[in-house]
């Protein structure tokens, strides 16, 4: 049994970066490459190459501009996101040297929204599994795991100077479409890796606290904690509510604040990271 679960973690895991890896190949050769796009990360720099040389093909230039990268990932990140991310960038490679048919699209900006979804959808997918299609993404992660950055942050920083450094090589106009497929991905990675994962921070100033925190617990399956306060205005002491909740339960948890208490007061605030059994959603990297 456990070599049937190991063997199925594997191929979802591969699947999900094959998949993944084919999306972002067929937005870069059948949208950026032939209207002469930029794009981010190593698979920018391996465009620029190819822009400059065109005999020296996009799959090998990322090849070779991963090797520096995955020598950091080695030795910053943990061996099984490695070798995953291995696979993924030899994937990403080796879809960037087949041939897609070019998008019927004739509007500049609708090409690069276009790219920006389907690169993002891609790039998104990639890192739902246990590694990355590497290149920027080994970074991300780094950050990610050291410094809590998103990982669209880290995207979008590094690309913004890459396409300053652009501007010295290609028109304005290709430099600003670029951005726009840039911005368009960093979105959609962020929704596709944090998406409905995105946990609520939730607390409730009510009279009726020890009924709604015992709904909390017992019909919600969340715990809670019960935190001394005071009024500021009436010096009374209050109790508040803080809970940690998935953004699906965000809906019914409000009706259920609502039924006990019509007046109570409730703040809903984002997480970025939440660690903790059950309700916790690190990335598992």
């Amino acid at each position: 049994m456990d070599s049937k679960h190991s063997f199925l973690k594997i191929a979802w895991n591969l699947f999900l970066i094959t998949a993944g890896s084919l999306l972002c190949a067929a937005a870069i050769n059948g949208i950026i490459i032939p209207n002469q796009f930029l794009a981010g990360g190593v698979s920018g720099l391996s465009l620029f190459i190819h822009y400059l040389f065109p005999a020296v093909p996009v799959g090998g230039a990322n090849f070779l501009l991963n090797i520096p990268l995955f020598v950091v990932g080695w030795l910053f990140v943990g061996r099984r996101f490695f070798f995953y991310s291995l696979a993924g960038m030899t994937i990403f490679s080796a879809a960037l040297l087949v041939s897609v048919p070019v998008f019927p699209i004739n509007d500049s900006l609708l090409k690069a929204l276009t790219a920006g979804i389907i690169t993002g959808v891609g790039s998104g997918v990639i890192l739902k599994s246990l590694g990355s299609g590497g290149g920027l993404d080994i970074l991300s992660v780094i950050l990610l795991k050291r410094f809590s950055i998103r990982i669209g942050t880290t995207v979008m920083g590094f690309n913004c100077a890459l396409m300053l450094a652009s501007l010295f090589r290609f028109n304005l106009e290709i430099v600003l479409y670029t951005l726009i497929y840039l911005f368009v991905t960093t979105q959609i990675v962020n929704l596709v890796v944090t998406g409905l994962n995105q946990r609520k921070a939730v607390m409730v100033i009510s009279p009726r606290w020890r009924e709604i925190a015992q709904e909390i617990m017992d019909t919600m399956q969340r715990g809670v904690t019960i935190v001394n306060g005071e009024g500021g205005y009436t010096g009374q002491g209050q109790r508040i509510l803080y809970s940690v909740i998935t953004f699906q339960e965000l809906s019914r948890f409000k009706d259920m604040v609502r039924q006990h208490d019509p007046q109570a007061f409730l703040v809903v605030t984002e997480t970025l990271e939440v660690m903790g059994k059950g309700i916790g959603n690190q990335p598992h990297w």
